[in-house]
């Protein structure tokens, strides 16, 4: 009976992987796309979102499901981080925004919160010769004075170092909110009229904008929110008007090169308006349709 219950076994793990599931690293199984390197072939760079962002969620809850504290989250997720970075580097993505850690995360208990930043401070070290040998630029924002002191010299050395780079450009929000952001933006435009070199009835959006964190990149086109949360978080609020919403259950500690490819073979399904009427034909989706409308606007 033993040997018939294992033999049962082992023939339907063997017929649930020929239907495409596969085993994760905690013994579950999950239904693959055995497609994916079709998927990843088929992605057009024309198609392509310039300008990726990602909400970086699920480390702490993917480290409780294993009885693991939340750091050891943290510590695999900087994997998935070096993974989507490799991807978007290879795939021809021109710009990826992580929401690294935002103002709010601040209030999460001292040990955590240093831990984050030792672990910041160990990619940085570990990730920035290889970053600068794939000609990817670091770029940041956020209150970056609120950092430890030795992390503030990490990354501005790091984005020195990788200064003159010309690939893709990683932008990882450190201390940001998006209302801070906003707010900083208005402060800026308010110094300059009461300086007397901007008139009130002068401001307009693209004023505005253009004193925003990282003002010179283009709005994201795609966000990926992983761990099945449905909302910004108050990241890059403004940037976001017209962004398309990608959003997963997965965990980021298991978001990878895959995911990612699932990301972005379901942006170049969409069809983006930025509020027009678009008479377009159903191939020309993703990033085409309003494409030239998104290249204005930034312009």
């Amino acid at each position: 009976m033993l040997l018939f219950t294992l033999k049962f076994v082992d023939d339907l793990c063997g017929a649930m992987v020929a239907l495409g599931f596969t085993t994760t690293s905690n013994g579950l199984l999950q239904m693959t796309d055995k497609r994916l390197p079709e998927l990843a072939k088929s992605l057009k760079r024309e198609l392509l979102p310039n300008h990726v962002a990602i909400i970086m969620d699920g480390n702490g809850r993917w480290a409780r499901e294993r009885g693991r504290p939340r750091v050891f989250g943290h510590r695999r997720g900087a994997d998935s981080v070096r993974a989507v970075v490799e991807a978007a580097d290879q795939l021809g993505v021109k710009v990826l925004s992580l929401y690294a850690f935002s103002e709010e995360n601040w209030g999460r208990p001292p040990h955590e919160v240093m831990a984050i930043m030792t672990l910041l401070n160990t990619y940085l070290v570990k990730e920035r010769d290889e970053l600068l040998a794939n000609n990817v630029q670091l770029r940041t924002m956020g209150r970056l004075e609120r950092l430890p002191p030795k992390t503030l010299r990490l990354v501005r050395d790091t984005e020195a170092m990788l200064a003159d780079n010309t690939g893709l450009v990683l932008n990882i929000a450190l201390s940001y909110g998006g209302r801070s952001d906003i707010v900083e933006a208005c402060r800026s435009v308010a110094r300059r009229v009461q300086a007397g070199e901007l008139a009130p009835q002068d401001i307009n959006s693209e004023i505005i904008e253009a004193s925003l964190a990282c003002a010179d990149l283009p709005p994201p086109d795609l966000l990926i929110r992983t761990s099945g949360e449905q909302r910004l978080s108050n990241f890059m609020l403004w940037q976001m008007a017209y962004t398309e919403f990608y959003f997963t259950s997965v965990h980021w500690p298991d978001f990878g090169k895959e995911e990612f490819v699932r990301a972005l073979h379901e942006y170049m399904l969409r069809q983006r308006r930025f509020g027009l009427v678009l008479d377009e034909p159903k191939e020309r989706r993703g990033g085409v349709a309003g494409a030239a409308v998104a290249a204005e606007r930034h312009e």
